[in-house]
């Protein structure tokens, strides 16, 4: 059996990390950060269009090592597809091709998108762009099209987070039964 991949998807603030951690901790397997934490804290808080071809490899590079670590299951919190999203809104025309040519490709090797509602409270950062509601609500259709344009599994994960956590779980649960 080939490992399952389970992104855990949507937009800021909406507690990926979290249940990332959370799932990985409950199924015993391993997580991938998001990259470009890593390289906005390396690079000062700092990140330009000409820096998304190294996000890119290295949001790639983080999924594979931990796939590689994987036996059934590997979480990763978001994926290229966010990669090409923040692109589009931050540095509009910027994305290189091959990102987003990967992106589409990728994301059909994933099982299932974990698709975070924007129902919890922002928490600031400042990594973070749209506190406001109408700048989440935007960012939540924006992550929700990407998934259903390109016809891809996704359950939506909504509540606090306990319900978040146990529906995360349930899904899993029954992806890795085969249901």
């Amino acid at each position: 059996m080939s490992v399952l991949r389970v992104a855990v998807f949507g937009p800021e603030s909406t507690g990926k990390t979290s249940l990332a951690e959370k799932l990985a901790a409950h199924f015993g397997e391993p997580w991938a950060p998001e990259y470009v934490r890593r390289f906005w804290d390396e690079h000062d808080g700092r990140v330009t269009a000409e820096d998304l071809d190294a996000i890119a490899r290295g949001q790639i590079a983080a999924e594979e090592d931990a796939a590689a670590r994987a036996r059934r299951v590997v979480f990763c919190d978001t994926e290229l597809l966010t990669n090409v999203l923040w692109a589009d809104l931050l540095f509009p025309g910027k994305c290189p091709a091959w990102v987003r040519e990967q992106a589409g490709a990728r994301a059909r090797n994933y099982a299932l998108y974990l698709l975070c509602k924007t129902d919890i409270a922002f928490a600031p950062d400042p990594q973070r762009y749209f506190a406001d509601e109408a700048g989440r609500q935007m960012c939540m259709r924006l992550w929700r099209e990407a998934l259903v344009s390109r016809g891809l599994p996704r359950i939506e994960i909504g509540g606090d987070w306990h319900a978040r956590e146990t529906r995360a779980v349930a899904a899993v649960e029954a992806l890795l039964s085969g249901g």
